[in-house]
């Protein structure tokens, strides 16, 4: 769906077009991250530091860390490194799209949820050297928090994105070819 602003023309992410595709981009990454922060806020006010509580057994349970590192728990007590990394990360996609790089709705939903990730960790990073993690799936390898899905989801959406544009040039060029 395009829509005609006075002198701009957006195209708010119905249809995948070269156009600027501003809309879908930013209020992913927003809603995303503003949903990433809050659920973090109700863990850090209503547990302590290690607590667990089980929610369905097996399958997710709620644990309260903090992570000064990276993922996995690795390159502890850099956390305000991985902050500055993260604006620097945000500001180069923005700088890509504002380009027109971005040519594809599906790569512009997959931008939005790593900038989301990167925006909903580098917040807490930023302000506090570290982040909540809170969610743990399965046999507990591993605690997460919203940014983190945010940022393995805009991963999947690019993957596939480029898997389906491979299939989708390689069928056209044997059209061609043939």
């Amino acid at each position: 769906m395009v829509v005609h602003t006075g002198n701009h023309l957006y195209d708010i992410g119905i249809r995948g077009s070269g156009k600027r595709v501003i809309a879908i981009f930013y209020w992913i990454a927003l809603f995303m991250t503003i949903v990433d922060q809050i659920t973090k806020l109700i863990v850090r006010l209503n547990m302590k530091v290690g607590d667990t509580h089980p929610f369905r057994e097996g399958m997710l349970q709620f644990t309260y860390y903090q992570n000064s590192g990276a993922a996995r728990s690795s390159f502890q007590g850099y956390g305000r490194m991985f902050g500055v990394l993260a604006v620097v990360f945000i500001v180069m996609v923005i700088y890509y799209r504002n380009k027109q790089a971005v040519k594809h709705r599906w790569m512009d939903v997959g931008l939005a949820f790593l900038v989301a990730g990167a925006a909903g960790n580098g917040v807490e990073r930023l302000m506090f050297g570290k982040v909540t993690d809170f969610l743990q799936f399965g046999s507990g390898q591993g605690i997460m928090n919203i940014a983190d899905l945010s940022i393995n989801v805009g991963i999947l959406v690019i993957v596939v994105h480029q898997i389906l544009l491979s299939i989708r040039t390689r069928r056209k060029a044997s059209i061609k070819v043939g």
